[in-house]
């Protein structure tokens, strides 16, 4: 793994910006406007390298998906913040049912250097985004200023995949809704989902796009319509399961959530399950069930313990995103535990290079690796000021 720098291609922000990354800029606080598609640099891996990280991937979501498992079983709900007893028992039966739900995709965040082995730092299966730089610009970037050249990205043909294999557990009779938050002033919700939904009518499928916003609850029908009053068997959303879960449809949503059919019952993509691996509880359950694995930093939930003295420690919000409210410890001897649930991860500074602290996402397409996405930060919290490079894998010693 080592950094380059490159001279970017002349009029690149429009390139990027025809190809779906329609927020290839990002505003700062003194109002400033600097690139987040940065290709003046790029990362280069090795073909033994990439294959490596794979099967890290791979191993960590079997290991994932094993931590739900023990979730479920032992009922430890509340140490993820699930304390709604019928949610509880939806999640639940979501999980037990996973095989006949469809589930499509997640990112691994993780820390890696070149050297030593790939640590897990948090798992979005959920919500991820920068998926649409991360399967499209980036690829064709390698091709024009790399033809020849290989990349870790079959995203969008597994995706398109995954999609085709998975159509006969959508409800029939109903479009495949694809919903964002108006709320998104940079687009990048609204192009995810665009993405993914222009991948789903790759593999054949009837689909709609709406914002959440605009979703409607039929009272006499008790069922979600659209904006025609249509109702709404399935739905994937770009739009967290605690929020769904919590704002003013949330009673309506448990009521309908489809876990085996029913009148009225909407399919929800991701599922119900995926609270259980989004949720930053999940990094302390992986340490309990495989303590002192290489690809797992030490966290605790019910304070930092020993990292308070030895390596430092991360405090996480169970259900924090790009980077909010994570404070950094360096190991002082004095552990401060926040009031609100978090989860106290080992200090691991994200490797820099050429001054840049660099984090790897990994994604997971069903049940497989399928990509690769590099963001810098010019500090150890990876927040919404990062920056994200293109890749390119190629032969040793080119």
């Amino acid at each position: 793994m080592r950094r380059r720098t490159i001279e970017p291609r002349p009029g690149w922000q429009r390139t990027v910006e025809e190809q779906g990354l329609i927020y290839p800029l990002t505003r700062y606080p003194d109002g400033s406007l600097r690139p987040y598609w940065d290709e003046s640099a790029y990362y280069e891996f090795s073909l033994p390298e990439v294959e490596a990280l794979e099967e890290v991937v791979g191993e960590l979501h079997a290991m994932c998906l094993e931590a739900a498992a023990h979730i479920v079983a032992t009922e430890r709900f509340a140490d993820l913040g699930i304390t709604d007893a019928r949610l509880a028992a939806l999640v639940a039966e979501s999980w037990r049912r996973r095989s006949e739900l469809p589930s499509v995709y997640g990112r691994f965040d993780l820390r890696y250097d070149g050297t030593g082995p790939a640590k897990m730092l948090e798992y979005n299966a959920d919500t991820p985004t920068s998926l649409v730089e991360a399967a499209s610009p980036q690829w064709f970037w390698m091709e024009e200023r790399f033809p020849g050249a290989d990349q870790w990205n079959s995203l969008h043909e597994r995706l398109v995949e995954a999609w085709r294999k998975q159509a006969a557990l959508l409800p029939p009779g109903s479009p495949l809704y694809f919903a964002h938050s108006a709320g998104d002033e940079l687009g990048e919700d609204l192009m995810t989902v665009a993405y993914l939904r222009e991948t789903a009518e790759q593999a054949g499928l009837a689909t709609e796009q709406i914002a959440v916003e605009e979703i409607g609850w039929d009272r006499i029908a008790r069922r979600f319509v659209d904006k025609k009053l249509r109702f709404m068997r399935s739905c994937f959303k770009l739009y967290p399961w605690e929020w769904l879960t919590t704002d003013r449809f949330g009673p309506y949503v448990l009521q309908t959530l489809d876990n085996g059919g029913g009148t009225g019952s909407t399919c929800w993509i991701e599922p119900a399950w995926k609270m259980l691996l989004s949720n930053k509880a999940l990094l302390a359950v992986l340490w309990e069930l495989f303590p002192g694995h290489p690809n797992l930093l030490p966290a605790y939930l019910d304070g930092p313990r020993e990292l308070a003295t030895t390596a430092g420690y991360v405090a996480k919000p169970l259900l924090g995103r790009e980077g909010a409210g994570v404070t950094v410890h360096e190991p002082d001897g004095e552990p401060a535990v926040r009031d609100e649930p978090c989860c106290y991860q080992e200090l691991a500074p994200l490797p820099a290079f050429d001054g840049n602290r660099v984090v790897l996402g990994a994604w997971v397409v069903e049940d497989e690796a399928a990509g690769l996405g590099i963001r810098e930060s010019s500090g150890l919290i990876t927040d919404e000021y990062a920056r994200f490079l293109p890749h390119v894998i190629l032969p040793s010693g080119s």
